[in-house]
C-alpha cells in the first residue's frame, strides 16, 4: 500500500515512528485510517460508488486537496464509519485521533496549513467497560491447566511473567535473553520506552527451569536471542501466544469468556491492587505514561465497596 500513498502521508508515517516513537502496528493503523478517509473524500467529491471505496487511488492527492478539507467532512466520514461500516465508538475514536494527529502535523510541524480543521473535532464518547479478569481462585485453576507437554516449562514461565508482572504480550514476545539481568527484567514498552521491573521468585524459578530443561534443547537456541522460543526455534508472535492462552483456558476447564493475553494483564494488575499495591507502583510496573490509565485496572467489586461503607466506624454508632 505504501507505493499508492501520496508523499505527504508517507512523510507523516515516518514522523510517527522515527520522532514520535510509535510502533509499526500503530503506524499501520494510522495508515489505514488516513487512506480510508482520503478515499472517502474522493468518493464523495466525485460521486463514486462508496461500496468500491477500496479501489479508489489516493496517490495523486496533493496538499491543495487537503487544504479544502473541513470539519464537516470529518463528521460525515465518522458517520459513514458508524452507519455503513458498523464501526464501534472505540474504532471511531481511534479514527478521530488519527485525523487530529495528521492535521496537527501538517499545520504545526510542516506549516502546510493555515488552519487546522481537526482542532475542534470531538472524539466519540466511549462507555467505560468493566475489565475482564480472573479472580485469585480462577487464576489458580487456569495455571493448573497448563499441560505438561514438551512446552510446559516455557508456557508456565510465560504465564508467571503475565500474572506476576502484568506484562504486555508484545513486550513478552520482544524479550531477549539479555533482557534478564539477575533478578531484574528490562522491558521495552509502547513508544520504545524502557522500564525495569523486579523478577519475583515465581518468575526467576520458572525461567530457570525453562532455560535448563527446555530452551537449550530447541533447535537454533544458541543463535536466536529471543527469550521465549517456538518449537522451530523462532521468536514467538502475539498470535501464537494468544493461541497458547486459549488452549490453557480450555484445558483447565475454566473456559473464561474472552480470555486473552491482555486479560491476564488485567488479572495481574487487579490482584496486585487488591493485595495492597499503590497506584504509583502499579503505574511503573505496567508501564503506563498516565496514572489515569492505571486507574482502569484498579476497579473493585460492588460488594467490596459496600463492605468498606458498612465497616465505617460511624456506621457502628447507629
Amino acid at each position: 500500500m505504501q507505493s499508492d500513498l501520496p508523499k505527504i502521508v508517507k512523510d507523516f508515517l515516518v514522523y510517527l515512528t522515527t520522532i514520535k516513537g510509535k510502533s509499526l502496528r500503530t503506524r499501520k493503523e494510522y495508515e489505514y485510517d488516513i487512506t480510508l478517509f482520503l478515499r472517502f473524500l474522493i468518493a464523495v467529491e466525485n460521486d463514486l460508488d462508496i461500496a468500491k471505496i477500496n479501489e479508489i487511488s489516493i496517490k495523486d492527492i496533493t496538499i491543495d486537496f487537503i487544504k479544502e478539507v473541513s470539519l464537516e467532512d470529518m463528521h460525515l466520514f465518522l458517520e459513514y464509519c458508524e452507519m455503513e461500516r458498523n464501526n464501534s465508538a472505540v474504532t471511531r475514536a481511534r479514527k478521530a485521533a488519527t485525523l487530529k494527529s495528521f492535521f496537527k502535523y501538517l499545520k504545526g510541524k510542516r506549516r502546510m496549513l493555515d488552519e487546522n480543521p481537526a482542532e475542534e473535532l470531538e472524539t466519540p464518547k466511549i462507555g467505560k467497560k468493566k475489565p475482564i479478569y480472573m479472580d485469585q481462585q480462577e487464576a489458580e485453576k487456569f495455571i493448573a491447566g497448563i499441560r505438561k507437554n514438551k512446552h510446559y516449562y516455557r508456557n508456565y514461565s510465560m504465564i508467571m511473567f503475565f500474572l506476576n508482572l502484568g506484562i504486555r504480550v508484545s513486550e513478552l514476545c520482544s524479550l531477549n535473553i539479555t533482557s534478564v539481568q539477575d533478578n531484574l527484567l528490562h522491558v521495552i514498552g509502547k513508544g520504545n520506552k524502557e522500564r525495569t521491573v523486579f523478577l519475583n521468585k515465581a518468575c526467576t524459578v520458572s525461567l530457570y527451569k525453562y532455560m535448563e530443561k527446555e530452551r537449550q534443547y530447541i533447535q537454533g537456541s544458541t543463535t536466536n536471542e529471543a527469550l521465549f522460543l517456538s518449537q522451530k526455534g523462532t521468536r514467538l508472535t502475539r498470535q501464537t501466544v494468544a493461541k497458547i492462552i486459549k488452549k490453557i483456558n480450555q484445558d483447565s476447564g475454566l473456559n473464561k469468556e474472552k480470555l486473552t493475553p491482555h486479560k491476564l494483564r488485567h488479572t495481574s494488575a487487579t490482584i496486585m491492587y487488591k493485595s495492597g499495591a499503590d497506584i504509583r507502583s502499579l503505574q511503573h510496573i505496567l508501564g503506563h505514561t498516565s496514572v489515569s490509565t492505571t486507574q482502569i485496572y484498579t476497579h473493585v467489586e460492588d460488594k467490596e465497596i459496600r463492605g468498606v461503607i458498612e465497616s465505617n466506624p460511624f456506621n457502628l454508632l447507629v
